[in-house]
């Protein structure tokens, strides 16, 4: 149940963790990335293929580093992990070829995330993944983003993904704002659907793109869609955990042949639909 915003109270959002129902007709700007010069820099951004069962959205923030969501290496069905090695990164997939395909050797989510839990900041604020690849990405035409400081309120900010109905290129949102920031997660205007969890939420102050949250799922206020974006503050925790060796099994190295794509879209996302939660307004 939605409830009224009002000023001075809690933002009600209905969270749909899932992405479950599509976005309704609204001014995106989505634009599609579909030849060479229109992705010239985006490269980095790819698909995950996650073992069949559907696709999220990633990009590289380091040559072997991987920045995804964290609900998309589980299994909506069974809440289990899926098995990372079974997960393929296409840097920069369009329109039947990636710039690199890159199997998973590794990957960490935050200790404090918890799949199964109820709809909360704290669950979208760590719903935050990093993939180690086996084997580093060095293509000069896929150069990895950087990671920035979050943004204000009313900030503009882009995101580039993939989605059911756009599968087989990335498109592009250049005109969407972070409407507010509240416990760690990000409020935005952006459009998403199926597959665009864990896509690249940009900033393009001066010029230069810069990874500043990743989108996490899907919401409602008062009527209106919006997006949710995580908080990139446990990436360096992330970091160390790997450099500490850990991460979900290490299995041998997987033979040379690469995971065969599914054909249709979708992403094994969290939760139910219709999850009510609240977040508290920020100062200011």
């Amino acid at each position: 149940m939605l409830h009224r915003l009002i000023p001075g109270s809690a933002l009600a959002l209905t969270l749909i963790l899932s992405l479950a129902q599509p976005v309704s007709a609204q001014e995106s700007d989505l634009r599609t990335l579909n030849t060479g010069d229109d992705s010239k820099g985006w490269e980095a951004v790819g698909r995950l293929d996650l073992d069949g069962r559907g696709f999220c959205t990633g990009a590289l923030i380091g040559d072997d580093l991987v920045l995804t969501a964290a609900h998309c290496l589980f299994d909506r069905q069974t809440g289990r992990r899926i098995d990372h090695t079974r997960i393929e990164f296409l840097a920069g997939w369009r329109n039947g070829r990636a710039s690199a395909y890159r199997q998973v050797r590794r990957a960490v989510v935050p200790e404090t995330y918890e799949y199964r839990a109820a709809a909360s900041p704290e669950r979208v604020r760590n719903d935050i993944a990093l993939l180690e690849l086996y084997q580093p990405i060095r293509n000069t035409q896929v150069t990895p983003f950087r990671t920035s400081e979050r943004p204000r309120g009313g900030d503009p900010i882009a995101v580039v993904s993939y989605a059911h109905d756009r599968a087989q290129a990335p498109s592009i949102q250049e005109m969407c704002n972070v409407i507010t920031r509240q416990q760690g997660v990000l409020i935005m205007s952006c459009d998403v659907d199926f597959g665009s969890s864990g896509a690249p939420v940009f900033s393009l102050a001066g010029g230069v793109a810069r990874i500043v949250s990743v989108v996490s799922a899907k919401a409602m206020v008062e009527g209106n869609n919006v997006s949710l974006g995580t908080d990139l503050e446990q990436i360096g925790f992330l970091r160390e955990d790997l450099k500490a060796g850990k991460g979900h099994g290490l299995p041998p190295a997987p033979r040379a042949k690469r995971i065969t794509i599914g054909k249709t879209g979708g992403s094994p996302l969290t939760g139910r639909a219709g999850i009510g939660a609240k977040f508290v307004r920020p100062g200011g």
